[in-house]
């Protein structure tokens, strides 16, 4: 029997170690032969110290700028399950690609430099996670090497970091296993490291199998988010998603909205194998029988045309502002990152600021909010999209706004007015 999959995706601060810390778990897991590192290590003083980030960034920019840009896919297993890795992006530039792979991801690893400490991207990662549903973290405190692998500077790190994460809205979050590391050197990633006897709990790779499979929703009604759609020759149209609740049946009818179009699935196909049906999580390309290619593109969402995605008129959302150089104030109209679409939206009215903390109504109707700021407010899209209610569907309640190249605010919607 296959083990059991999960998405898991490596968040953090640029230059924190995220790469170098997968690079060098696939180096000593036997994944990437070590002529590769040699051949790395002979490209100069560079390839010395990236290494083994380097095998995670193919792309040759990235070599060049020595950054993390898109999204990494790698696969590895351990003792309990199958991960498909994805390799965020630290570098604020790409947020946006960070934002889709955390909203595929089932559970996080923080990575946290001993000697920086907490950064903005490590409070607007760990933000975006939570927000996007990311439930479960490991949290590797890196570098340790640069401290003198001192006890005492990782547990006042580790306080640091669960006094964050409990701000941003994580419940219990000294439960989350925390591990000492030198990704760079080796130590704590596979093996036990000799450098910190003090410490004697997981090392990394091993505290990967501490995350849990999340429950499946597939009593809830159907919701595929449009990634992209082909027409494949002989075929006909495709789209491409992952399926975030609900099941979907080969046979079955499916209406996409908003472009309000519906017809016949012919087939599921999952790593180029045809599957009966598709159940949470499963990344898949569907035929679509009576659709044009050009009527549906990314953003859409499937459903069933009994309970079809909700197209909204106006909604009401909770949202934490994770930076801004001013203020947000009423008629605002920044992107919002919703599942798979991207739609600029009009902050008509913000109702109430909030306590970070403890969610109590600090304000009403308050004129502006700012960065570290929590609030309710209403939301009128420029055009047609989908979304759904937090206690309802919540996989597709969560968004980002996004606006001058950084992540504003995160949050979820928690009422809406559906479009007639």
């Amino acid at each position: 029997m296959a083990k059991p999959h999960m998405n898991l995706v490596v968040i953090g601060h640029v230059d924190h170690g995220k790469s170098t810390l997968l690079g060098r778990m696939f180096f000593e897991k036997g994944l990437v032969e070590e002529s590769v590192i040699k051949k790395f290590e002979e490209m100069g003083d560079k390839g010395k110290t990236f290494k083994f980030a380097w095998v995670m960034d193919s792309l040759k920019e990235e070599r060049e700028r020595g950054l993390t840009i898109d999204l990494a896919h790698r696969k590895f297993e351990t003792d309990k399950y199958y991960f498909t890795v994805i390799d965020a992006p630290g570098h604020r530039d790409f947020v946006k690609n960070m934002i889709t792979g955390a909203s595929q991801a089932d559970a996080a690893v923080l990575v946290v430099a001993a000697d920086d400490g907490i950064m903005p991207q490590t409070r607007e990662h760990a933000a975006l996670a939570f927000t996007l549903g990311v439930g479960q973290l490991v949290v590797t405190i890196n570098k340790m090497d640069l401290v003198g692998y001192k006890q005492d500077v990782f547990e006042k790190l580790k306080g640091e970091v669960i006094d964050l994460l409990r701000g941003i809205g994580y419940r219990n979050p000294e439960k989350f296993v925390f591990v000492p590391a030198s990704a760079f050197h080796g130590e704590n990633v596979v093996k036990p490291s000799e450098k910190m006897k003090w410490y004697t709990g997981q090392v990394f790779f091993s505290s990967l199998d501490s995350f849990v499979v999340p429950e499946k929703p597939m009593d809830k009604p159907l919701r595929i988010p449009v990634q992209d759609v082909y027409s494949i020759t002989g075929v006909g149209t495709v789209p491409v998603g992952r399926v975030e609740t609900g099941v979907l049946k080969a046979g079955e009818t499916v209406v996409f909205e908003p472009a309000g179009v519906s017809g016949e699935v012919k087939s599921i196909e999952m790593h180029h194998e045809t599957i009966p049906q598709a159940v949470p999580g499963d990344n898949i390309g569907f035929n679509v029988r009576g659709i044009d290619r050009a009527a549906i593109r990314r953003g859409d969402v499937a459903g069933h045309p009994k309970a079809p995605p909700t197209v909204v008129k106006e909604f009401t959302a909770r949202i934490a502002v994770l930076q801004h150089p001013t203020v947000v104030a009423a008629g605002y109209t920044p992107v919002f990152h919703a599942h798979t679409a991207q739609v600029a939206c009009t902050i008509s009215e913000i109702t109430q600021k909030l306590d970070p903390k403890t969610g109590a109504v600090l304000e009403e109707k308050p004129e502006f909010i700012k960065r570290g700021d929590m609030a309710t407010i209403k939301v009128t899209p420029t055009k047609p999209m989908v979304i759904e209610r937090a206690a309802e569907i919540p996989q597709l309640s969560r968004f980002a706004i996004r606006d001058m190249g950084m992540t504003i605010a995160a949050g979820v919607c928690i009422d809406l007015t559906p479009a007639k």
